[in-house]
């Protein structure tokens, strides 16, 4: 244990800012530091860092310490953040305002309420959802109300020791350069507590600083939804006949999610009643991440013994979906990718069917996202647009090509990751509009006699096929961050030039901001914003990613794979399978070495 470690904690128990409780916490840990191994290493990982701000807010585990998430933490950020908007705005002579909203986590609704507490007694009005609700509907607040940022707090499907504090600009969207750099400047440099502003919640509310929101922006959401829906005569008159599973999986999907498909028509759908309650625990799952079939399990279970025709599963914050259909009598799990390629193909060819195709029709995804969508774009004549991968970097070349061409048709955005927006009047993936557009999807494709999975084969022959891969490794702690920190240093540094046996022509480094092609030796800058990734071009048109997360201890290697020969389609999956896991297994077995 550092002396630097143990003078940290020291101060931290010492600080009469602290309330007496926090303090305790602090200083329990201190006395059985000095003979339990276990309480160290903890008392360690709590100190040996700051709590990063980063990009897009705060993440991690609940609890006293400089690396851990508490009130304190959250007043911290709140008072950056108001300095910023008052930097910006408070010239207007406007009413201050910053929209909130909260998840089903533990002391979500208690962080909100603090940073509501700060804002107000940093002159700013604070416009709190009077219930949970999830982050697409903060987003939609902040747009709606003309407020000045938003704050949601949620870390989304982490485990459930872990809570977050996502911040958002004027724009609806996540907060981007230069933004976010001024608010992370303000955040670190506050050394000491006691200079930051803050009201008591209930003198907020009487005071009118803070002010409830209710049903109203609810409504106004819904209403906007309605307007997005292409076959609303056929879910009216045949919704009931798609047969509907749901699960909230313990967060705030449940009562946005079920009124969507209530109002468009959907009336057979059945729950899963141990998941409907929001649990902080998240009781009935290991994770409750989408991307996980466990976190499913209790819904494909029901789906299978009423003989259904797909389930829909929400994370807590209800920004991403799972999807799973029924075909052929089993159970099939769709991965993000294929999710995004069956809402880009649907509302694309609707669009078309009713006119409404335009070139300037705008698609936008993440890089290490499926190539299938370029694809389907360029059979359809519209325009795509790749960025970084998150949400915040596409809403914001979003936001920054529409203040260039006003009359821009937005169509979609999406990740590989289960995230999906479609309603332009959102700015961050939205699971209940993507839930509500794929439950229209599928009734369609069902008067048809068609599942989602036959509607997938017939795109691939439409535009070829496309497999995606995905490889993460998990490196917990101090010792993990530096162990990927050599791996990315490998690749960076590697001067190889073929990768498993086929040719690299294109290696994107966007860390250095370059794409070097390696036939011509051509660099070209990229016009995307820098970040910790490295990606490679391979001769069949295939694509590989790296990356570090940035929200968890692990390291994700990406495969897009191109599949361009000829022969029956179930033999070119299986190849497009053996090809992915073949570079997978590369990366693996070069991680591990590094």
């Amino acid at each position: 244990m550092s002396q630097e470690v143990l003078e940290k904690a020291k101060a931290w128990a010492n600080n009469e800012y602290f309330d007496m409780e926090s303090r305790k916490e602090i200083s329990d840990l201190l006395e059985r530091s000095a003979h339990e191994t276990k309480a160290k290493e903890e008392l360690f990982d709590r100190f040996y860092k700051d709590i990063e701000f980063g990009t897009g807010g705060l993440r991690a585990i609940m609890g006293m310490g400089s690396n851990r998430m508490s009130k304190y933490t959250v007043r911290m950020a709140t008072h950056a953040l108001a300095t910023v908007v008052k930097k910006h705005f408070a010239k207007s002579g406007e009413e201050l305002r910053v929209a909130l909203s909260y998840d089903s986590r533990r002391f979500s609704d208690f962080f909100a309420k603090e940073a509501a507490s700060v804002l107000a007694a940093n002159g700013i009005v604070a416009y709190i959802f009077d219930r949970l609700n999830p982050t697409p509907f903060l987003s939609f607040a902040v747009r709606y109300l003309k407020a000045h940022a938003g704050i949601m707090i949620t870390a989304s499907h982490n485990p459930p020791s872990y809570n977050g504090y996502k911040v958002y600009w004027n724009d609806g969207a996540q907060v981007i350069p230069p933004y976010d750099k001024e608010i992370i400047d303000e955040y670190y440099g506050i050394s000491d507590f006691s200079t930051i502003s803050y009201m008591n919640f209930e003198q907020g509310l009487r005071e009118n600083k803070i002010r409830w929101m209710g049903r109203e922006v609810e409504d106004a959401y819904h209403q906007k939804l309605k307007q997005r829906y292409f076959r609303r005569e056929l879910c009216e008159r045949r919704g009931d006949e798609l047969k509907i599973v749901y699960t909230p999986i313990h967060g705030t999907g449940y009562i946005p999610c079920l009124r969507a498909l209530s109002e468009m028509g959907m009336s057979n759908v059945r729950l899963v009643q141990e998941q409907i309650n929001p649990d902080s625990n998240f009781s009935t799952v290991p994770s409750p991440n989408p991307e996980d079939p466990r976190a499913l399990k209790l819904a494909v279970d029901l789906m299978k013994l009423e003989e259904r025709d797909i389930v829909f599963g929400t994370d807590p914050d209800a920004d991403r979906i799972g999807v799973v259909v029924r075909h052929q009598g089993e159970a099939q799990f769709l991965n993000g990718n294929q999710v995004g390629i069956l809402l880009l193909h649907y509302l694309l060819s609707s669009m078309k069917e009713r006119g409404e195709l335009r070139s300037d029709s705008l698609v936008i995804k993440s890089i290490v996202t499926s190539e299938m969508q370029t694809a389907l774009a360029k059979h359809f004549g519209v325009e795509i647009h790749s960025t970084l991968t998150g949400f915040k970097w596409m809403c914001g070349l979003w936001n920054q090509i529409e203040k260039e061409r006003k009359n821009l048709h937005f169509v979609m955005a999406s990740e590989e990751s289960y995230g999906y927006l479609v309603l332009e009047d959102v700015r961050d993936k939205d699971a209940i509009s993507a839930t509500a557009m794929m439950a229209e999807m599928a009734l369609w494709y069902k008067t048809r006699g068609m599942t989602l999975i036959d509607a997938l084969d017939e795109m691939y022959k439409e535009v070829g096929l496309f497999y995606e891969g995905l490889l993460s490794l998990d490196y917990l702690g101090k010792e993990g961050e530096e162990k990927i920190k050599r791996i990315m240093e490998h690749f960076r540094s590697s001067k190889e030039n073929t990768l498993c046996g086929e040719k690299i022509t294109k290696i994107e480094d966007y860390e250095l901001g370059e794409e070097r092609d390696l036939q011509s030796g051509k660099v070209q800058k990229l016009i995307v914003p820098k970040s910790n990734v490295i990606g490679y071009t391979l001769e069949s048109g295939s694509k590989v990613y790296l990356r570090p997360s940035g929200t968890e201890p692990k390291i994700k290697f990406y495969f897009l794979i191109r599949e361009t020969s000829k022969g029956e389609l179930a033999s070119l999956k299986v190849k497009a399978k053996h090809r992915s896991e073949e570079i997978s297994n590369f990366f693996r077995a070069t991680s591990e070495r590094a």
